[in-house]
């Protein structure tokens, strides 16, 4: 399975995090300067979750991120899977 939420489509995403050196100038300092700029990698909070769909009587397989479950448990299994056509 790749690494992406079936309901939402949340995949890994690129950014930056930005390396300081020096000490604050409320401690004494002259003041942070930025350094350099480092790549890093955003991953989604992923689950691998077995949800019981009682429209159907079936259990489905899904992997998904915290959000879309929470999504899931407010407008309910079936009309969440159904809209991401993992239900036909």
């Amino acid at each position: 399975m790749p690494k992406s939420c079936q309901i939402t489509g949340a995949t890994v995403t690129t950014g930056h995090k930005i390396h300081r050196s020096g000490k604050a100038k409320k401690e004494g300092g002259i003041g942070k300067h930025i350094t350099k700029r480092v790549k890093r990698k955003i991953y989604p909070n992923l689950r691998d979750k077995r949800i019981w769909v009682p429209e159907i009587g079936k259990w489905v397989t899904v992997r998904l991120t915290a959000r879309a479950l929470k999504t899931m448990n407010k407008n309910g299994a079936y009309q969440v899977l159904k809209k991401a056509g993992i239900l036909s």
